[in-house]
């Protein structure tokens, strides 16, 4: 059996996708736009040790195998297509094609994947050390990789789009201000903003409604570039970001808490005393505003340890449904005010990203190397088709905690329209 064959039995003839191999080899149907290249035997070899997403994206992110086409229409055809069971004489007759070496080959994975082992030493899962690594080892890539991809705004969580024609940055600015009216926040106000990114958020409070803010982010490469923003800004009288754990702020009484994309790191065990901690912070009558990636429903495993995405872009990241996340936040004191699944407007988010990986991929690679702009563009792409196809969502879920004699403090409507 030819290797092109083997490999577009195990991707699926349906996928409508060209194979060529590095044995002279080829199948698929011909014109079609997109080709998968197998370069060499390390390809097979990491196809070998972990059939399926991973060994895929081992063999791509090394270089061993090659796209010739468009990345996020070659996930998009493949999306429900799990790895095929070869049968015992398409077995054989693969190892005669191939010979053993290949398939005995033990090679170790690209130097992007995050070592189980390596994460064992820090702890266990969630255990602030470890937590700081894994943080480490996503945020912490390179600023200027993050300027390309993310755009000014340098917000690194799903946008709002206004409009179908929104500008990326446009579409960020209405996400921070959506935020800000949910929180009704007024000058004056205090807000904390847990895992702030580059501090997108604090400065968006600080100089459009006169809120002293505090950020606290895992990545010191985050934290710097966010203090200089600031700076340069001229809101250092406002705000701050601090390179902390959120569990080491001593602060309390705020008005107001912003959570944007930090409960997906939290993991699930911890997702209660999360939000206890963050109840805590605030003063009666104070809101909490939960920005996170879910599962669609409760039936999915919240964490794959073995998944492209745990691996190589979020170790230790785990998902869960909105609704135990809001049944979390209730069973702690939070009265639920409003909820929104924002899952189309991440799809687009991720596509300008893709687009503004594409126009600088030279400097890309220059600054972080082919197979981490490999591993981004891999994961962005990836996640497009996920939250197109509702295999992930994007909610947003606003809860406040009561007075002493049950009162909220709310208006009836909100003062300020939410789109």
């Amino acid at each position: 059996m030819a290797l092109a064959s083997i490999f577009e039995k195990i991707v699926g003839s349906e996928a409508k996708i060209a194979f060529r191999a590095y044995d002279g080899s080829k199948a698929g149907p011909d014109g079609a736009d997109l080709c998968l290249e197998v370069k060499s035997p390390i390809a097979v070899a990491y196809l070998a040790q972990a059939p399926g997403e991973l060994g895929l994206a081992r063999a791509y992110v090394s270089g061993h195998l090659d796209l010739h086409g468009d990345l996020y229409t070659l996930l998009d055809r493949m999306w429900n297509i799990t790895t095929n069971d070869l049968t015992t004489s398409e077995k054989i007759a693969a190892v005669r094609s191939l010979g053993v070496k290949p398939l005995l080959m033990r090679v170790p994975p690209p130097p992007q994947e995050m070592r189980q082992s390596a994460l064992a030493r820090l702890g266990s899962r969630h255990a602030k050390q470890r937590d700081a690594e894994a943080i480490h080892h996503h945020y912490d890539v390179s600023n200027r990789f993050y300027e390309w991809v993310l755009g000014p705004s340098m917000a690194y969580t799903c946008a709002v789009f206004p409009t179908d024609s929104s500008t990326l940055e446009e579409a960020q600015y209405a996400k921070f201000d959506l935020v800000a009216r949910k929180l009704d926040l007024k000058p004056g106000m205090r807000l904390l903003d847990v895992g702030c990114g580059w501090g997108g958020m604090v400065m968006h409070a600080a100089k459009h409604y006169g809120v002293k803010a505090l950020g606290v982010t895992l990545s010191k490469q985050q934290a710097e570039w966010a203090q200089r923003a600031i700076a340069e800004a001229g809101l250092q009288d406002l705000c701050e970001v601090r390179h902390m754990d959120y569990r080491d702020v001593a602060e309390t009484g705020f008005d107001a808490v912003s959570s944007i994309g930090l409960t997906e790191h939290i993991g699930k065990a911890n997702v209660p005393g999360y939000f206890e901690f963050l109840y805590g912070k605030l003063k009666p009558g104070g809101r909490l505003l939960n920005h996170c990636i879910t599962r669609p429903t409760g039936a999915e495993k919240t964490f794959n340890k073995g998944g492209f995405i745990n691996r190589y872009v979020f170790p230790d990241g785990e998902l869960e449904s909105v609704g135990w996340l809001i049944r979390q936040m209730e069973d702690l004191g939070f009265e639920i005010r409003h909820e929104e699944n924002l899952r189309e407007h991440y799809a687009k988010t991720l596509r300008h990203w893709c687009d503004n990986l594409d126009a600088n991929w030279a400097d890309a690679v220059e600054e972080v190397g082919m197979g981490t702009a490999r591993v981004w563009a891999l994961y962005m792409a990836g996640c497009i088709v996920g939250f197109e196809r509702n295999k992930v969502q994007l909610h947003q879920v606003l809860g406040v905690k009561l007075d002493k004699d049950g009162r909220s403090g709310v208006p009836l409507r909100p003062s300020r329209d939410w789109p």
